[in-house]
C-alpha cells in the first residue's frame, strides 16, 4: 500500500460554528458520528471508506477540541491542510465574510500555482491553492504554461 494522507481532523471549540463555515465556503457535508465526532465529505472524487486506495483528494472528520483555540498569531503546532480550489481571491473573500481571518493574503507562487491562507472562526490554519496563477497561466500540472 502507498503511504498515502486518507484523513484529515478539525479540532473545534464549538463544532455548529465550523461545520457552518465549512459547509459554506467549501460546500463541504458533515454527518454526526457519536457524540462529538462529524464525517466530513469532501467531494466526488475523495478517497472513501477504503483507506488507501488512490483517489483525488480527501474525506476527514471534524471533533470537539479538548482544550483552547490555537491564538491569533500563535506558531503553527501541528498539521494544517491545503484545499485545491478554482477561485483563491474569491474564497479567501468568502472565508473571512464567513468569519475566519486572512492569514496569509492570496498570492502568485511562482512555478506552484496560486495561494493564500486563512484561520477558521476557531483559528484553526487551512491553506487554500490553485496552479491557475493571477495571470490565467497554468504553473503546475499538465496544463502548465511553459
Amino acid at each position: 500500500m502507498a503511504n498515502l494522507v486518507v484523513h484529515f481532523e478539525i479540532h473545534a471549540s464549538e463544532p455548529q460554528q465550523l461545520i457552518d463555515y465549512y459547509s459554506e465556503l467549501l460546500g463541504w457535508s458533515f454527518t454526526q458520528y457519536g457524540d462529538d465526532y462529524w464525517v466530513i465529505e469532501t467531494g466526488e472524487g475523495a478517497i472513501g471508506n477504503t483507506a488507501g486506495q488512490p483517489g483525488m483528494g480527501i474525506n476527514g472528520g471534524l471533533t470537539r477540541r479538548e482544550g483552547p483555540a490555537p491564538e491569533v498569531g500563535a506558531p503553527v503546532n501541528g498539521c494544517n491542510i491545503v484545499v485545491g480550489v478554482d477561485d483563491i481571491d474569491g474564497l479567501m473573500r468568502r472565508g473571512v465574510e464567513l468569519g475566519g481571518t486572512e492569514a496569509l493574503a492570496a498570492a502568485d507562487w511562482p512555478g506552484i500555482g496560486r495561494g493564500g491562507y486563512l484561520l477558521d472562526p476557531d483559528h484553526n490554519l487551512i491553506g487554500l491553492i490553485s496552479p491557475v496563477l493571477s495571470d490565467g497561466t497554468t504553473a503546475m500540472g499538465p496544463d502548465a504554461t511553459p
